[in-house]
């Protein structure tokens, strides 16, 4: 099921950043753009939306009221250039708050926010929707759908990533750091500076290493109490 999808800014340029991102997302569809918040109030009366990316200073009514004029409130993910605004944004229970320019690895934190709270949502749906997930950018036009439960080990290559799963491996354009955070903390750990693994794929501990899927891999020295604690403690 796509996530229906509305652009609200008044400038045409980052209608158009915006649109161009997603343009790689077949599971997001963007239904309509609009240069103030009053022609898409009115549009959203008679469709149903799911995502909105909304800008804040725009004229006859800004992004913040207009969230708050929402009876029903879709996903709503601030695009501006002010970030002041933040804090109150979130306080309107907005997913996400991307200050331009929004960079393409920054917007793509944002999608996997989108997605895993649109699943969360249809989560009785479908036996497909309970199974969490994550998009990989593995080259300029392609976006991957990985199942988190598939991913063994991502290992760190300086800016960018080697993700190895069940069945494949991805290089991506992203840090370990910023990806691991992505991650559900209950499913993954940083065991080293250049290693993040599943918990669940860990076959055995020896000394100061780990094997995964027949591959052993070193714990760092500063992560191996807690990484030992986590692994041991995760079947209970």
């Amino acid at each position: 099921m796509s996530i229906k999808c509305i652009i609200i800014d008044d400038e045409p340029l980052a209608i158009n950043v915006i649109a161009k991102y997603l343009e790689t997302i077949d599971d997001i569809e963007v239904i309509k753009t609009f240069n103030n918040g009053i022609q898409a109030m009115s549009f959203m009366k008679d469709h149903q939306i799911d995502l909105i990316f909304l800008d804040i200073n725009m004229p006859m009514l800004n992004g913040l009221n207009f969230i708050k004029s929402l009876e029903h409130k879709p996903m709503i993910a601030i695009t501006t250039a002010y970030k002041e605004f933040a804090a109150e944004t979130y306080e309107l229970d907005v997913i996400d708050y991307l200050v331009k320019p929004i960079s393409l690895p920054r917007f793509m934190k944002c999608i996997n926010k989108i997605f895993k709270s649109f699943s969360q949502k249809k989560v009785n749906h479908s036996v497909v929707n309970k199974r969490p997930f994550i998009f990989l950018r593995i080259n300029k036009k392609k976006m991957k759908k990985v199942y988190l439960d598939e991913i063994l080990v991502i290992e760190s290559l300086k800016d960018y990533l080697k993700i190895t799963t069940t069945t494949e491996r991805f290089i991506i354009h992203q840090t370990l750091s910023s990806f691991t955070e992505q991650l559900p903390a209950k499913k993954f750990i940083r065991i080293h500076r250049s290693y993040t693994i599943s918990i669940d794929k860990v076959d055995s501990i020896e000394g100061n290493s780990i094997e995964i899927d027949g591959m052993r891999y070193v714990i760092g020295r500063t992560y191996i109490e807690e990484v030992k604690q986590k692994i041991l403690n995760s079947s209970s």
